[in-house]
């Protein structure tokens, strides 16, 4: 924890980026910085932080720190999904959320993921660890029909990488609507479009209404062979209605969230034929640091303004 001077004597920012890193801090500003790791700073450094920039993945650290921070107006997490920092912020506070932070680091894992499933990578791996050459032929992305679940920011920027590949892109989102190239269907139409798809991306945040969406109903309606993809979150997906499709070998997934998560050392997704896990790493790139940096001073330069926040899931109510 570093106390940063300026030309204010109290500091009105708690950050995890110095102000060199962000090019500077507004002008009569001081801020505190904490990475999330090491103790918190102490109740006196805090009591005029009015902006909050919760460290990246540090979300359970930073929850205690909300209680001690009696002047705070914003909290900008730097995840795009805030349904574990939500229940905790003040109605007062105002919380932002990523949105547009991860697209391109997500959207590049889910096509990561499903090339990998489809041209069985894990299996190449293993025959070159074994000094076995294995030639065999297996499915291509062209041609294909993939599902993106959740056609929000993200899922747009998974069928902008996916167009190249010449498949076709189903788009589904909460409601219909018209976008740039194409319509989105809503949920409901989902029983009459699984059957169509050869993939399906889960780019969903968690709430009650998409918790375990993905059931044994959602999964019976894929067509044999199809490949699940999750870059969403994890709860999302029922794992115990999943399990059993894998082990039958009807279909196949690439998931980088699970649930549970972390994923325990003896828990039978690890064992699943046909499955290939990361360990919630979509987002986690070198592109990430940049564009971070790049909503935090625009974030702050907005507040010190009186301008609108950018990416506003609750509005502070005073």
């Amino acid at each position: 924890m570093t106390v940063l001077a300026g030309n204010a004597t109290t500091a009105r920012a708690l950050l995890p980026y110095t102000p060199s890193e962000l090019g500077g801090l507004p002008a009569d500003w001081r801020a505190v910085v904490w990475n999330g790791r090491d103790p918190a700073p102490t109740a006196g450094a805090l009591r005029s932080v009015e902006f909050f920039v919760v460290p990246y993945t540090h979300t359970a650290s930073a929850v205690p720190v909300l209680s001690r921070l009696p002047a705070l107006r914003v909290v900008q997490s730097q995840s795009a999904g805030v349904e574990d920092l939500l229940p905790h912020v003040p109605e007062s506070v105002t919380l932002c959320n990523a949105r547009g932070l991860h697209d391109t680091s997500t959207a590049e894992h889910a096509v990561t993921l499903l090339l990998a499933v489809l041209r069985r990578i894990p299996e190449l791996v293993r025959a070159q660890e074994a000094r076995q050459w294995s030639p065999a032929f297996r499915p291509a992305l062209a041609d294909r029909t993939v599902l993106v679940l959740g056609y929000g920011a993200i899922g747009a920027a998974v069928e902008a990488r996916l167009v190249p590949f010449e498949c076709e892109v189903l788009r589904v989102a909460r409601t219909a609507r018209t976008a740039p190239h194409g319509p989105v269907h809503a949920l409901g139409e989902l029983p009459s479009l699984l059957p169509r798809a050869d993939a399906v991306v889960l780019t969903l945040p968690l709430t009650e209404g998409t918790r375990r969406l993905v059931d044994a109903g959602f999964l019976a309606g894929l067509r044999d062979g199809a490949v699940l993809v999750n870059v969403g979150r994890g709860a999302v997906v029922d794992t115990e209605a999943l399990l059993p499709e894998l082990r039958a070998g009807r279909l196949w997934a690439g998931l980088d969230v699970t649930d549970p998560e972390p994923l325990p050392p003896d828990h039978p997704l690890w064992t699943a034929p046909n499955t290939l896990i990361s360990p919630h790493v979509a987002a986690t790139t070198s592109a990430f640091r940049p564009r971070a940096l790049a909503l935090v001073r625009s974030q702050l330069a907005r507040y010190a303004a009186g301008a609108p926040l950018a990416n506003v899931v609750s509005a502070g109510r005073n």
